[in-house]
This record gives structure tokens, sequence and C-alpha cells, in this order.
């Protein structure tokens, strides 16, 4: 495969494969799991799925690249969504099993404005309550970190704004997208970790603060400022807020020194188990590429080769915008 197609099918398969782990021990508490610690592909237990299914997580990111294959379009993105929650689009086997609050509700409208004909567009962040800051957008931006990679950084930051506005619209979950992607930039680029880490901070300092309030950047600051690795696990939460997500993903990649490693700490760390496996793992699958994920894992992972021809029609959608 070439360097286009590597990296996307790494990215794809290391964060579905990231989600399946943690599915079935969803909302388990970290101190249940040091007792009886994940250490493979499960099947079963929480929501009785077989070994390898992913979540909404997985399913969200494959209706955003289906979207991407033929340029950015915004209002496409949303139905996709649509399709996901209603006709049971990119589900791993036909059932849609598991859907946060606030993206359930963001659904609802843009299911309405399909409905009355209206063009679908980002939620106003006017009056968003700050509690509305689950990892919802999180969760599904992966793809626009590979189709924004040669973009000026005001560009990506729109775009991201906007894509993170169909669901969650708050500029805290705006900043925690925007992190991330810039991260999966660096890698993408060909740094390593830590360079790639280094230059997130570096660029996303200097670009935030010119276009957000420095209090809502002043969350971010373990990430900004710090290598999020040097903090105790203790301190590390993972819970379904944006910003715990990210400090435990981006905590467990820069951790560990392997794929397998780096999923297996982040299930373990318990409670939103999937969502922060599947953001770890699709840095982690541009690390250490596909080759390193454990065959045993890759061999149950739920429509394998729809993922992989998907990432196949990305790479010739991106081709032909270039």
């Amino acid at each position: 495969m070439n360097d286009l197609l590597t990296n996307i099918t790494n990215a794809l398969i290391g964060f579905a494969v990231g989600d399946a782990l943690g599915v079935p021990v969803e909302f388990e508490t970290r101190e249940q799991l040091k007792h009886y610690p994940v250490s493979g592909m499960l099947g079963h237990m929480r929501y009785n799925q077989p070994a390898g299914t992913w979540s909404d997580d997985s399913s969200m990111v494959f209706c955003t690249v289906e979207s991407l294959c033929n340029g950015y379009h915004l209002d496409d993105i949303g139905m996709n969504f649509s399709r996901w929650r209603n006709d049971r689009f990119w589900t791993p086997h036909g059932r849609v099993f598991d859907i946060g609050i606030q993206t359930q509700k963001a659904i609802d409208r843009i299911d309405r404005l399909i409905e009355n004909g209206i063009r679908i567009k980002p939620m106003s962040d006017v009056g968003v309550n700050e509690r509305e800051n689950g990892n919802g957008s999180l969760m599904r931006i992966l793809p626009l970190a590979l189709f924004l990679e040669k973009k000026p950084i005001d560009e990506r930051f729109r775009i991201i704004r906007d894509v993170s506005g169909l669901t969650h619209p708050h500029i805290r979950a705006v900043i925690g997208c925007f992190l991330y992607s810039q991260f999966i930039s660096g890698l993408l680029e060909g740094k390593d970790k830590i360079r790639s880490y280094e230059a997130m901070q570096t660029e996303s300092k200097e670009f935030l603060s010119s276009v957000t309030d420095p209090s809502e950047l002043a969350h971010y600051s373990r990430i900004l400022d710090h290598n999020i690795a040097g903090f105790d696990e203790a301190t590390i939460e993972s819970s379904a807020y944006v910003l715990h997500s990210l400090e435990a993903a981006l905590w467990c990649v820069m951790k560990n020194e392997s794929f397998r490693d780096t999923l297996i700490s982040a299930v373990n760390l318990g409670n939103d188990t999937d969502t922060i496996a599947a953001i770890a793992g699709g840095a982690a699958g541009l690390i250490y590429g596909m080759e390193n994920i454990p065959e045993e894992w890759i061999s149950v992972l739920a429509r394998k080769d729809d993922i992989m021809d998907l990432a196949v029609r990305f790479e010739k959608g991106l081709l032909q915008l270039k």
C-alpha cells in the first residue's frame, strides 16, 4: 500500500480495534478492572455483542469517512449520522446498541431539519451549558484530521468547529477535537509521537490564543503545558467528559511503547473504555502500523473487509481532490 492508504488504513483499523476492545467492559470502574484486567478481545458482557464488535464511536467515524470520500459537505455528514441512527447505516451487525444522550438529541434535530427541507448546519454555541461537553465529537473527529492534513491551520479549525458543532458546539469540545487533530497531523507528517506532541503544543497554543477565551484554553493546560505522560495514573480520569477523554487517550499513547500496551492501558483505565481506547487506537495505529496490531484482535474485527474497502475509497477521494 502507498503511504496515504497505509495511514488511512492504520488509523481506521486502529480506532475500530480500540473501540471493540473497550465495548465489553464499558462503565466498569478502574478498581474492578484492576481485579479482572482486560488482556485481549472479549465478547458479550456489557452489550452482549460478539468479540470484535465496535460501537457508535466507529460507526460515526465510518459515516464521516463515507461522506468525505466525496469531499467536505457538512450537511452530508449530518445526513449520514441520521442514516446510522435510523437506518442502521455503518453498524457492525445491523443494530445500534449504544448512543450518547447529547448525540441522540442532536440527531433528532438533524432529522427535523431533513424533514423540513432545511440545510443542516452546526448548532449555535450561544447559551450552551458547559456541562454539554461529552466526548461525542472528539470520538469521531479522526477522519477530519486525515482529510485536513495539508490545509492551513485556520481552515482546519473552522471545519473542525463546524463538524463538532453538529452535536457538540461548545468551544471546549471544539478545542479537544482540534488538539487531537493537531497531534494526528504530526504523525501523518512522519514525526514520531514526541515531536508530534510538541508540535501540537506549540502550534495549538499560538493559534488558539487568538481565537478562544484564555479561560477555556486553561482547561487544557495539562496537555498544552506539560507532557501528559508525566502525570500519575491516579490523576488521569477516564470519563466521557471531553477533557478527561483526551487526557486519558494521550496519556496512554505517550506512556506506552507498543500498540498492544497502549490499548490495554486505555481499556483498563475503566469507565468510558470504548471511546478512550478508540481515540488512543487511532493514534497508535499510525504510530505502530497495522502490522503491529495483534492478529487475534484484527481477525475478529466486525466488517474488517468493509473497513479496508472504505479506506481505499477514502484514499481515492482524497487523491481526486488534490
